[in-house]
Order: C-alpha cells, then sequence, then structure tokens
C-alpha cells in the first residue's frame, strides 16, 4: 500500500513523474521539515478515541510513541460521540514532502468487542480494502500496514493498561476523499480498492526520501509473483508504459511504474525473480542505464557524452558526428544526429543496457529493453 513518500514499508502509493518533476524544481534552502505518515496519525486518532471511549473526554493534543522513541503529539481535528462509539480525527501534515495523503484527515471510530477478540480493523469510506494476493495483508483486510497495526495495538494496550479497560476493540478507519487520493496512488494497480492505505514503519515521512517509490516498485513485483503473473514490464514513465503495453499486450497488473529506479527493481527482482521482464524508457534515461547507472535521475546521474560519442563511433559513424556528439548538450541531439547517419544506436544502447540489468539481475529472469520515443513510438530494442 502507498501513501506517503518517506515511509520505508508502504504498499500502495503510485508515483507519478510530476512528483520527480516537483523534487527537481528546487527544493526549499534550510532543513526540510519532516512529517507523519498517516500510520502516525491513525494512532494518535485511535489512542485519542480509545481514552475518551473510557473516560468520556478527548486528550488534545494527544501523544504518542513512535517505535524510535520519539513523542509527537498531535491536534485533533474533529471529536464526537455516537451510539457507544468514540470518534476522533487527526490532520496528516506531510511536512515538506510532496506527499498525496498532505492535508488528509485520518478519523478513527472504537466501538467496544466482545472479550478476548482484541482489534478489530474496518475500513471507513476512503480507506481501501485488499482484494489480491501478495501484499503485506490478507485479502479482505482493510489496506492497514503491519507497522501502523503494531503502533495501533500498542498504543491501545498501554491506554487499557493505564485506564483498567480491555483491548478488545472495534478499529474503523476514515479519511474523507481517499478515495480520489487513492486514483493518483497504485493501489487500483496493486488490487487495493476504495480508497488509500494507512501506511508507515517508522511513523515520520522523510522528505523526497523516495523510499516509498521503491517500496511500491516492491510491491508490484509481489503482486506479479502473487497473481502468477509470468512477463513483468516496468517503465521509466507514461509514455513508454503505453509503448511497451501495446508491443507486448500487457496488462495494466503486469506493468511497473519504476521512474528512475531501475537497481530498486532489479535488486529486488534478483532476490525474487520473475521468468520475464521488460524494461522501457526514453532514449536518455536508457542511455543512463546502459552506462551503468541504476538511479536514473538527473540529479544521481547524467548521460556520458563521450560514452555516447564513442558508440556512435563504434557503429561506423563518421568523424564529424562522433566530434559533434561529444559537443552536444543532450541525449536526443546524439540520438537525431545517429538517426540522420541511418545508424541503430537506439538498439546498441538497448543491448547495452540489457547487459547492465542482466548482471544486476545475476540470473533467473529473462530481460529485454525497449527504447521510446516521445510519441510512444518504440526506437530501439534488444532481447527476447
Amino acid at each position: 500500500m502507498a501513501g506517503e513518500r518517506g515511509e520505508h514499508a508502504r504498499w500502495c502509493r503510485r508515483p507519478r513523474m510530476d512528483m520527480m518533476r516537483a523534487m527537481s524544481r528546487g527544493r526549499r534552502k534550510g532543513p526540510l521539515r519532516r512529517g507523519w505518515t498517516t500510520g502516525a496519525c491513525a494512532t494518535a486518532a485511535i489512542r485519542a478515541a480509545y481514552e475518551a471511549l473510557h473516560t468520556g473526554r478527548f486528550p488534545d493534543p494527544v501523544t504518542i510513541s513512535l517505535p524510535k522513541g520519539e513523542q509527537p503529539s498531535f491536534p485533533l481535528s474533529r471529536v464526537a460521540f455516537r451510539n457507544g462509539e468514540a470518534l476522533a480525527g487527526v490532520l496528516k501534515d506531510a511536512g515538506d514532502d510532496p506527499d498525496v495523503t498532505h492535508g488528509a484527515e485520518v478519523i478513527a471510530t472504537i466501538a467496544r468487542a466482545a472479550k478476548g477478540t482484541g482489534i478489530i480493523f474496518r475500513a471507513g469510506p476512503g480507506v481501501g480494502t485488499v482484494t489480491r494476493p501478495g501484499l503485506p495483508v490478507a485479502v479482505g483486510e482493510p489496506a492497514i500496514n503491519p507497522a501502523p497495526r503494531a503502533m495501533i495495538a500498542d498504543a491501545v494496550r498501554e491506554r487499557a493498561h493505564a485506564l483498567g479497560g480491555t483491548a478488545d476493540v472495534c478499529v474503523t478507519l476514515s479519511i474523507p476523499g481517499g478515495e480520489v487520493l487513492a486514483a493518483k496512488t497504485s493501489n487500483p494497480r496493486l488490487g487495493i480498492v476504495g480508497g488509500v492505505s494507512i501506511l508507515g514503519t517508522t511513523g515520520i515521512v522523510i522528505p523526497y526520501s523516495c523510499s516509498s517509490w521503491i517500496h511500491s516498485i516492491r510491491s508490484a513485483v509481489d503482486v506479479a509473483r502473487a497473481s502468477g503473473i509470468h512477463h513483468v514490464a516496468a517503465a521509466t514513465g507514461r509514455t513508454s508504459e503505453a509503448a511497451v503495453r501495446a508491443l507486448h499486450g500487457l496488462a495494466e497488473e503486469a506493468t511497473i511504474d519504476m521512474g528512475d529506479f531501475a537497481g530498486g527493481l532489479l535488486k529486488y527482482l534478483r532476490r525474487n525473480p520473475l521468468p520475464r521482464l521488460t524494461i522501457a524508457g526514453g532514449f536518455a534515461k536508457i542511455c543512463k542505464l546502459s552506462q551503468g547507472a541504476l538511479d536514473l535521475h538527473s540529479s544521481a546521474s547524467g548521460v556520458d557524452m563521450a560514452g555516447l560519442a564513442d558508440a556512435l563511433a563504434s557503429l561506423g559513424a563518421a568523424r564529424a558526428v562522433v566530434d559533434e556528439a561529444r559537443r552536444a548538450n543532450t541525449a536526443a541531439q546524439v540520438f537525431d544526429a545517429a538517426r540522420a547517419a541511418k545508424l541503430p544506436l537506439a538498439e546498441l544502447i538497448a543491448a547495452r543496457a540489457r547487459e547492465v540489468a542482466l548482471a544486476t539481475l545475476a540470473g533467473g529472469t529473462a530481460v529485454d529493453v525497449v527504447v521510446v520515443d516521445r510519441k510512444s513510438a518504440v526506437i530501439g530494442r534488444a532481447g527476447p
């Protein structure tokens, strides 16, 4: 599930290229402000609602304990009693991270449950339900990640001990507008329906950490494996994804929004192999991969123009074309020169990128690489 960028155990959020563009537009000078995960917000709302259920009073602000010992306090956005239940809400603050759930309200409703049942989790409006195997929560369960479940259980047990109550409660979590937010995440593709997920390993969102994107890639691989999908395609963006789906006739659940994290995908597949992988991307991104880069973002790697010129030379390009390539500002300029000279540069780059991918995977997965232009046309291929 996914919802926050800074978490290390997220499932569902489908990262978009506009987020990567936001990352590269220039970050605020000085330290970036951290935020709180949906799991931390849910824990705070549940702790407040549990206390109110037993004392008739909502603590506001409410303080919780995070796994690493931090004890943040959260103001409540709403409180209510109804039909023997207590309800509390917390507005999520993701800090300076471009988080899709920033500003969302996490609402917890608690009711007493029969003795011995423990904590029963239910998905209210805007919180997703798992419908496919392969995720850390069973099919049919609310999309509440294991780490937030543990934080919530600890908070309930602590309050139960302090107030002389029991930990037998039914907890319903809701996020108004969560169904709309979920469309911006990986949830629909991963089979999480009805809303976003409750996430977070540490409870803290680290701005621009990109861990959520990596985790969504891993989740997509896990779902594909559990669903018996043998061929997946990982694309750097929407254009290349559309091209590779059309090329291979793949369903949406067999495609992975890899973004710039080729290394994150390949290293996870090395430990959790699938029979076949197609990597698809634009010329510049695949150039970086062909030159050994596994993080394809502009802040982490650049195209080696001299190396690209040498690749042209190996194809028999005229000296003037090679010299022009060495002076080029972009990979696109070099590709245009190669196309004008009718040289299969994109094919060569695809072949070299495939070699890098195979070496990183270290066996177990067949690989083909597809290079796509901005109009979604395939301009280079390598592999079976």
